[in-house]
């Protein structure tokens, strides 16, 4: 499958490597406005470089849309009206209406559009999936290290997105209720957002970002019936926590609640992570939704859900600025 990359920052520059390596795809063309950057990926990609995006969609079947959020409506939809598959980093748009003329420009074309919310491929939250059952609370905390990149959107759509798109994927009941504060610290937007949502299943989750953080954090904690999960989508790793009264055979963390109640252990245990880059496997998927009908793991709908959920965040955050 012929593909162009539009976008060549640090993100795009990583997609560019990936799908290179994947037999799945031939980068046919790459644009970028910054001709610097693309002659030199050309000369160390072999690449063909288009001196305009209509040109660069003219070489290709498929295009991975990997610039900045403000830009991703024209871009995409430019390229879905030219019969174009398209791969658009997340968030898909910064406007929820334009996310719906995408929706419906993609179904009128009868195309394959996939947002990058690559949280969904981590391989920590995969192996904690099949652990996940019925949560009663989650608590998500997502830290960065300030970078200029991203900081032309509030925190909320820059970063928290990924965690509203793995929690909305994770709990299926509808929203009740939505509380939000957040502040501006460095950025003419909110850089620290602290989210509690209740679902009317009773599932209540607490998310924090902080994009002006001394040092990068992204954990899920997920608190069900006899059971808690601890998942560092940073460092890849999972550890699922049960709680069982005791045995004479018992092993795990001894707990004694008093005379009178029951004593109970808690046993660890850490499915296997399987080391696969998350970024290539989405691409992975992209591809095989084109070509082999496989399901979109993360569609336009999915992503109009989760900037549905960013804008009424905002619409909190926002009266509260200095």
């Amino acid at each position: 499958m012929n593909v162009g990359i539009v976008g060549l920052g640090h993100l795009g520059k990583i997609h560019l490597k990936l799908a290179s390596e994947l037999p799945e795809f031939n980068i046919s063309a790459i644009y970028d406005i910054d001709k610097n950057v693309t002659a030199n990926l050309s000369y160390q990609n072999n690449v063909m470089i288009c001196n305009s995006y209509d040109e660069l969609l003219n070489h290709c079947d498929g295009v991975l849309v990997i610039t900045p959020t403000p830009t991703h409506y024209h871009l995409a939809s430019e390229a879905i009206k030219k019969g174009k598959h398209v791969f658009i980093e997340k968030p898909a748009t910064d406007d929820l209406e334009d996310t719906k003329k995408l929706i419906r420009l993609a179904k009128e074309a009868g195309v394959v559009v996939q947002v990058g919310h690559v949280e969904r491929f981590n391989p920590a939250f995969t192996a904690a999936k099949n652990h996940i059952n019925n949560p009663l609370h989650i608590h998500i905390e997502r830290l960065a290290c300030y970078n200029p990149r991203g900081t032309d959107v509030s925190v909320v759509l820059d970063i928290m997105i990924h965690d509203i798109d793995l929690l909305l994927h994770t709990i299926k009941s509808k929203i009740r209720k939505i509380s939000a504060t957040g502040s501006d610290i460095v950025s003419k937007s909110a850089d620290i957002a602290h989210v509690r949502i209740e679902f009317e299943n009773g599932c209540v989750a607490n998310l924090t970002a902080n994009r002006v953080a001394l040092q990068n954090v992204r954990k899920m904690e997920i608190f069900q019936e006899n059971t808690f999960i601890n998942i560092d989508l940073l460092n890849k790793s999972t550890t699922i926590h049960k709680i069982q009264p005791t045995t004479s055979q018992s092993k795990g963390i001894m707990i004694d609640p008093g005379v009178g109640h029951q004593k109970f252990e808690i046993i660890q245990n850490q499915p296997i992570v399987n080391p696969v880059n998350a970024i290539k496997t989405e691409l992975e998927c992209f591809y095989k939704s084109i070509h082999h009908d496989f399901p979109l793991t993360v569609s336009l709908m999915d992503a109009e859900v989760a900037l549905k959920v960013v804008q009424d965040i905002e619409a909190q955050i926002r009266p509260m600025k200095k």
